[in-house]
């Protein structure tokens, strides 16, 4: 298990969720003052958004401000999540780990009471 590579990854893909957040967040707010412009950039970001940087390289290549701006946004987002936001990632993970064995737990003990085992014969030797 290489842990300095499942770190870059995970961080790789954070970057990009976060770029993702700051698109919606930045679409919202042209919504209500450019709704033109907002209908461009979601129309050249459907289906581009799952790897951030390739799509913040593109998204400058066709409006440079529109990619500045979301990537203001989403340093902005970074900074204000990045202090608790490893806490919340290993509680999360306790207790979604908690959850998943308490209902294979019920899984299995429903699946034992629903199939009872056959009856042992008795005997008359007693």
């Amino acid at each position: 298990m290489d842990l300095k590579q499942i770190a870059k990854d995970t961080a790789k893909t954070l970057q990009s969720y976060l770029t993702y957040q700051a698109l919606r967040t930045v679409l919202a707010q042209l919504g209500e003052t450019n709704p033109p412009l907002a209908h461009w950039l979601q129309n050249f970001s459907a289906g581009k958004i799952q790897d951030g940087e390739a799509y913040i390289e593109e998204l400058f290549l066709e409006k440079s401000d529109l990619a500045l701006r979301i990537m203001t946004v989403r340093e902005h987002i970074a900074a204000e999540v990045a202090d608790f936001l490893p806490e919340m990632v290993c509680t999360g993970i306790q207790q979604a780990n908690m959850e998943q064995r308490r209902q294979h737990l019920e899984r299995i003990t429903q699946l034992n009471l629903s199939s009872p085992s056959p009856e042992i014969p008795k005997t008359d030797n007693i």
